[in-house]
């Protein structure tokens, strides 16, 4: 479960309706009854934030964000995605990272889901991360 108040417009989580769940994007939020509406490959629909699971952030979400990865020689991964970027102590730990843009950096942030990433970036970028290429 997610709490209501670690979401944001734009967000991507996983949204559960009759035990099946589906990846969708967050476009509206309706605080007073803390309801999240998803919009998922079948519909918008709002939920319950008991509904509502947060998506592993790995390299294949990291990809599927278009960040691209470089492995460095004393065995960390660089992910890269305009001038943002994530390090990782080792190929497929993401335990702790740290993340930078420009002069902000962030030493072993709480992210372990692609939603805090994306709030991560907006705060330091002032843009939301999206799962489109920059250009």
């Amino acid at each position: 479960m997610i709490k209501f108040n670690e979401l944001q417009i734009g967000d991507f989580v996983m949204a559960e309706f009759e035990g099946q769940q589906c990846m969708g994007e967050v476009v509206d939020l309706n605080a007073p009854n803390k309801q999240v509406c998803v919009e998922t490959e079948v519909q918008e629909f709002w939920y319950e934030e008991e509904h509502l699971y947060p998506i592993t952030l790995d390299d294949e979400a990291l990809k599927w964000l278009q960040f691209t990865s470089e492995e460095q020689g004393d065995g960390s991964v660089k992910y890269k995605k305009g001038s943002f970027r994530i390090l990782i102590p080792k190929k497929g730990d993401f335990s702790s990272m740290d993340i930078w843009y420009r002069e902000d950096k962030r030493v072993h942030p709480n992210v372990h889901y692609v939603h805090q990433l994306q709030n991560h970036y907006l705060q330091m970028t002032k843009i939301h991360l999206t799962k489109e290429e920059m250009v």
